[in-house]
């Protein structure tokens, strides 16, 4: 992901849209999902007990998210 600076502004975006409503007033003042939201959707995604996301597949979600609005028109 660092190496593609063109999904910087998609993966920030992503971020806050999955970020809990008054992040900014809560420890640790990040937009980070709530966990259980992003525990389901690893499981749901892959299966198993604590799953990992694999880097390929968060690299083609975020190219997904980048061309979504184009495709949609």
């Amino acid at each position: 992901m660092l190496l593609r600076p063109h999904l910087w502004r998609t993966a920030l975006a992503q971020s806050l849209r999955m970020a809990p409503r008054s992040w900014w007033r809560r420890r640790p003042y990040l937009p980070l999902p709530d966990p259980d939201y992003l525990k389901f959707r690893l499981t749901t995604m892959y299966g198993g007990i604590d799953p990992e996301p694999d880097p390929e597949d968060v690299v083609a979600w975020l190219e997904w998210c980048r061309r979504w609005p184009s495709i949609a028109r």
